[in-house]
């Protein structure tokens, strides 16, 4: 089965979109951060790595510390 495009996009190069839309909707840089770190268990040191090591989204997610258990109950938004 051939891989979804996404997993060889850098991280990097997809993260200000994920701040520019939490911005639109009168979020933060912060609060972005924080649920990625909730979802995959990075400190901020090791997430601001990523993005300046520009890793891909593949790696980003196979050597994550720990998805967190509680994603499975992430639903969309109504």
């Amino acid at each position: 089965m051939e891989k979804h495009t996404i997993f060889s996009m850098s991280f990097a190069r997809v993260y200000p979109y994920y701040i520019a839309k939490a911005e639109k909707k009168g979020r933060t840089k912060a609060e972005v951060d924080a649920v990625i770190q909730w979802l995959f268990g990075y400190s901020q040191e090791e997430l601001e790595s990523h993005i300046e090591r520009s890793t891909d989204f593949e790696t980003f997610i196979t050597e994550c510390p720990r998805l967190n258990p509680s994603r499975k109950n992430i639903k969309g938004v109504i």
